[in-house]
């Protein structure tokens, strides 16, 4: 009889599910995005925020972040909606 593999853990899928209800409960008016990346790729993903979203008009942010065990940074961007 063959090995049969378990199915994957769903822990990563609810704590994302959990994060993405979090936010949207917030009800802020801000729209915010989470990564995990290298710390050159952070770098370009901010810029590339901040480039699409002037601050001067969104509110754009690094609203969090960290370094995770491996190096990589984990960080929220958070921005406002719209520009009024």
């Amino acid at each position: 009889m063959a090995n049969v593999p378990k199915p994957p853990s769903m822990e990563g899928l609810k704590r994302r599910i959990r994060n993405h209800r979090l936010e949207q409960a917030r009800g802020d008016g801000f729209v915010r995005e989470r990564f995990c990346l290298t710390r050159e790729d952070a770098r370009a993903k901010a810029r590339e925020w901040f480039d699409s979203y002037p601050k001067a008009a969104y509110w754009t942010e690094v609203e969090s972040w960290r370094v995770v065990d491996d190096g990589r940074i984990e960080f929220t961007m958070r921005r406002l909606s719209t520009a009024d």
